[in-house]
């Protein structure tokens, strides 16, 4: 597989399960006393993932469009957005008070004891924040061997004028 289609593949792995952490529960919290379980989406909880995942998917389509030099620094962009999102996924966990502040149901006033359990959504955010570095890291490295987006409507450069013609009158696109 190409390296620019590998990358494509890794960007959209990271855009599905960066977006699937926010649907998912992120944590569930039991107030107790037979009040039924709060589930907390990812999204609830952060925004960054879908942010994240968005941006980079944005920067990979750039580089389609870039430069070589361009494309290292968008992919060096699209590195640290994975990281960050490898951060966010492995440092985000809401403790009791900002429970209590996103869902009142769970403040400390109103339940005796809130048991936090966590969702499988943090998982799905560390591997698309994986995937989105990946992505980055292989931009930044085979950048250079990648084909122009022109590159395929470009004329022959040996081809003179008249060979042109002659293929146009032969029916042949002297483009490719």
């Amino acid at each position: 597989m190409r390296s620019q289609r590998l990358v494509d593949v890794l960007a959209l792995a990271a855009l599905a399960l960066l977006g699937l952490s926010a649907y998912l529960t992120w944590v569930s919290a039991d107030p107790g006393n037979g009040r039924p379980v709060v589930e907390l989406s990812g999204y609830t909880i952060t925004k960054a993932p879908v942010t994240l995942a968005l941006a980079g998917v944005v920067a990979v389509v750039v580089t389609k469009l870039a430069g070589t030099f361009l494309r290292r620094v968008l992919g060096g962009l699209v590195v640290l957005l994975g990281v960050a999102a490898i951060v966010v996924s492995l440092s985000v966990r809401p403790d009791g008070p900002e429970l209590s502040r996103l869902r009142p149901e769970l403040s400390d006033v109103l339940a005796d004891q809130v048991t936090q359990a966590g969702g499988p959504a943090p998982w799905f955010a560390l591997a698309g924040g994986i995937a989105l570095a990946g992505a980055g890291l292989l931009t930044v490295l085979t950048a250079h061997r990648w084909r122009r987006a022109t590159q395929r409507y470009e004329r022959d450069p040996g081809a003179t004028p008249a060979d042109q013609w002659k293929a146009i009158d032969a029916g042949e696109d002297p483009t490719l």
